[in-house]
């Protein structure tokens, strides 16, 4: 196993809900490194690119239509089977028919407000991430660094 990117998005219904804070906890508390986040009102154009491969399918309309209604965090997060791993502590799109303690089966409401989109492949993880990071803005870091008070930088 290798170290996986994957674009990590806490949906406007869970920017609206004030869960923010408790997704990402959960990430953390599963042992995935956040490598950047943004809070943007997404444009038309760049969600398009996003979900292109859903264009033409009956949902898509309404996801668009839902996805730019408002804000939504997006997040960029690594670690050893980061996709499998992410998609599986999310739970399925459905959030009645997540497994009990997923993200979605938590917060989620419907098919459409179900909290959180998780990149589904290493493939998508890279495209997705670029869609609203540049390289320079992940940050990767080494938490054994911090886990020492004496390997901590001294305060400014």
């Amino acid at each position: 196993m290798s170290a996986e990117l994957s674009c990590v998005i806490v949906k406007p219904d869970g920017v609206g809900q004030a869960l923010v804070g408790k997704i990402l906890a959960r990430l953390e508390e599963e042992g995935f490194r956040l490598l950047a986040l943004r809070m943007v009102r997404p444009k038309v154009e760049t969600m398009a690119e996003f979900y292109g491969e859903h264009r033409g399918k009956p949902f898509y309309d309404g996801l668009m239509k839902f996805m730019t209604s408002g804000p939504f965090v997006v997040t960029a997060w690594t670690g050893e089977n980061a996709i499998a791993r992410i998609r599986a502590l999310v739970g399925a799109t459905d959030p009645k028919k997540a497994a009990a303690g997923t993200l979605r089966a938590t917060w989620g409401t419907d098919h459409r407000r179900n909290l959180i989109h998780a990149s589904d492949s290493p493939a998508s993880g890279q495209r997705e991430t670029a869609l609203f990071f540049t390289p320079a803005e992940l940050a990767p870091y080494d938490p054994q660094r911090w886990a020492a008070p004496d390997m901590a930088p001294p305060v400014q």
